[in-house]
């Protein structure tokens, strides 16, 4: 299958611990963001799993994007390491996005 011709879109991202609470156990929070529309958010367990679940949101609406429906969203793959706070480039697929970490002082006027 042949890669689609488009700009790869551009989503921001927050990934971070969230402090102890009443649960026993660690947490990370995870945001997906495309210009002040907020896509997806939620939390895991692990920061696998949380990063797993910034590369899948980030693949459907990537493929959403473009008028089709992502095959299995959940196997994106990122093409350099994921560090938060780093720049990360997806491949999902026939198509490419990338995520950007979210700005700091854009979160805080938000809150």
């Amino acid at each position: 299958m042949n890669a689609v011709d488009t700009e790869s879109p551009e989503f921001e991202y927050d990934l971070r611990e969230l402090p102890p609470g009443r649960v026993p156990f660690r947490r990370w929070r995870f945001e997906l963001w495309h210009g002040a529309l907020l896509l997806r958010t939620g939390w895991r367990i692990s920061p696998h799993d949380a990063e797993r679940a910034l590369r899948t949101a980030a693949s459907r609406r990537t493929h959403d994007m473009i008028g089709v429906k992502p095959l299995r969203p959940e196997n994106t793959r990122a093409l350099n390491p994921f560090k938060p706070g780093a720049t990360v480039t997806l491949d999902c697929g026939a198509v490419r996005c990338v995520l950007t970490p979210r700005r700091l002082d854009e979160q805080t006027a938000a809150a």
